[in-house]
């Protein structure tokens, strides 16, 4: 008879293994897991491995706009792993490669912007921003209604330009494809009554937030972040080289994209990933320290009032849209090119995927829960 795990395990600091299950310890079909595990693997992203290239000519929006502006790195083969309680199940490619995850880094902001409200340095997430940060950012008829609510929701429609890309680049962009999906140039709207997809409103976030810690939030991140969980130290956050800033201490730091977009952003592997699904799936909790209020993400994970398929930065699926196959609580950090962490409240189940393609992350998603007994 085989013994099922059920009380959650934390893995120790990095470098140490993950501690690990069998499937069958861990409540899968073994053969079932392995077919979900071949389904991946055999779904590489149909993105090219020399990501500057790819992006430089244009991928996502034609010159001048496409200029790239961060660091860009070739991509790494495609890798993953599934835990479940926290225990690892399984794992294929190389989990410690360090490659970019795109905008899974936004929901790594939302993290952030907890520890801000934690610490107080946000009271009142319907505050309005430019009441605290004074920067020019939010003192125009349009900006001046912003609140951190709306940047973390992408209801801010936040007017302007930020480290030299405007708005209006994504302004009415099309999610339904990616690369050059644009609906087409429509007219601004008041802040939180129109949800829009934005790379440069959640950038707008990041400096708001880098105002309000006084520090690079890289630091912030390791520190209040991934050290706490034993994170590894493979990873980086790169700005642009448009993004220095000057706060009020006089000290020069870079600001940090919520995404790779025009470059920069998270790079980082999939057992750092899986330790922060892992935190998410616990609201907060790591081996009995509260790194992050519950409450934080009881409001990340609660769909905002103009897309059920959004939460604080975090992708939902309470309508079952994102994912058919998965269940309605569960939520996803989500990049483009085929980065996915996928988080299973119900089931305990973290999976992490990166660079596969992502019109078959629903049928892995369905395959890994066809795999429960």
């Amino acid at each position: 008879m085989v013994r099922r795990m059920t009380s959650m395990i934390f893995p120790a600091p990095a470098p140490a293994a993950w501690p690990s299950a069998t499937p069958a310890q861990a409540g899968f079909d073994a053969a079932k897991l392995q077919a979900a595990v071949a389904f991946a693997a055999a779904h590489e992203t149909p993105w090219p491995y020399d990501l500057a290239g790819h992006i430089g000519r244009g991928f996502f929006e034609a010159p001048p706009d496409n200029e790239v502006l961060g660091p860009l790195s070739p991509r790494g083969a495609p890798g993953g792993l599934i835990t479940r309680h926290g225990a690892l199940v399984t794992s294929w490619g190389d989990t410690r490669e360090v490659s970019q995850t795109f905008s899974v880094a936004k929901s790594y902001l939302s993290l952030l912007t907890g520890i801000a409200w934690a610490d107080g340095l946000i009271p009142d997430l319907d505050q309005r921003v430019g009441e605290t940060v004074k920067d020019g950012g939010f003192d125009s008829p349009q900006n001046a209604p912003i609140t951190w609510r709306h940047l973390l929701q992408n209801m801010s429609e936040w007017e302007g330009s930020l480290f030299g890309k405007s708005d209006t680049i994504d302004r009415g962009r099309d999610l339904g494809a990616e690369g050059q999906g644009k609906k087409g140039m429509r007219q601004l709207q008041p802040p939180g009554t129109h949800w829009e997809y934005n790379d440069v409103r959640v950038n707008r976030l990041s400096l708001a937030l880098l105002r309000r810690f006084g520090r690079p939030l890289p630091e912030v991140f390791a520190e209040r972040i991934l050290s706490p969980i034993g994170g590894s130290r493979d990873w980086r956050w790169d700005g642009y080289r448009t993004s220095w800033v000057t706060l009020e201490n006089g000290k020069r730091v870079q600001s940090v994209p919520g995404g790779t977009h025009w470059g920069g952003g998270v790079a980082i592997h999939a057992e750092d990933q899986g330790r922060i699904g892992l935190l998410a799936l616990n609201r907060g909790r790591w081996a009995g320290s509260e790194i992050l209020p519950a409450q934080w993400f009881d409001w990340s994970t609660e769909a905002c009032a103009l897309n059920p398929s959004y939460g604080f930065l975090w992708w939902l699926n309470t309508s079952g849209e994102r994912s058919p196959s998965a269940a309605r609580d569960a939520f996803f950090a989500s990049g483009a090119g085929g980065n996915l962490t996928w988080v299973d409240p119900a089931s305990g189940i973290v999976a992490v995927l990166r660079w596969t393609d992502p019109k078959a992350m629903d049928g892995f998603i369905g395959r890994v829960r066809a795999a429960l007994v």
